[in-house]
């Protein structure tokens, strides 16, 4: 199988592309991140979310720390070509670094932030490193 389908792809300057991540049950938004083309070449063959962390300049295989691994179900293509919708399975249901099981667990209410979701694993029990 040749690597074609990334060029359809139009990322950005950087070499990006924004991820919206999707539980595949629930339809619950779960997270946003980024991939570059070895990220979603990677995704696509091992079956589990691996994306480009900005902050660590370097490959991200999700729950690689936490062992909350996201499982593929389906990759989906914007029709503008330039965001990626990712149908997940979450393992171990939290997909926050926060130990929430969405990463939007925030919001907007007479203009305060309030937090709408509980931590379901206090993070000092998931990273230990």
């Amino acid at each position: 199988m040749t690597d074609e389908w990334l060029d359809t792809i139009n990322w950005s300057a950087d070499g990006l592309v924004p991820v919206i991540v999707q539980d595949e049950n629930s339809g619950k938004i779960l997270m946003v991140a980024w991939m570059n083309r070895e990220a979603l070449k990677r995704t696509a063959e091992t079956g589990e979310a691996v994306y480009w962390s900005r902050s660590r300049k370097k490959l991200w295989h999700k729950g690689e720390e936490s062992g909350h691994t996201q499982a593929i179900k389906a990759i989906h293509l914007d029709c503008d070509e330039d965001v990626l919708l990712l149908s997940v399975e979450q393992k171990g249901g939290i997909a926050c670094h926060t130990g929430r099981q969405s990463c939007f667990f925030r919001q907007l209410k007479n203009k305060e932030w309030v937090v709408t979701e509980s931590v379901i694993k206090d993070p000092s029990q998931i990273y230990t490193q």
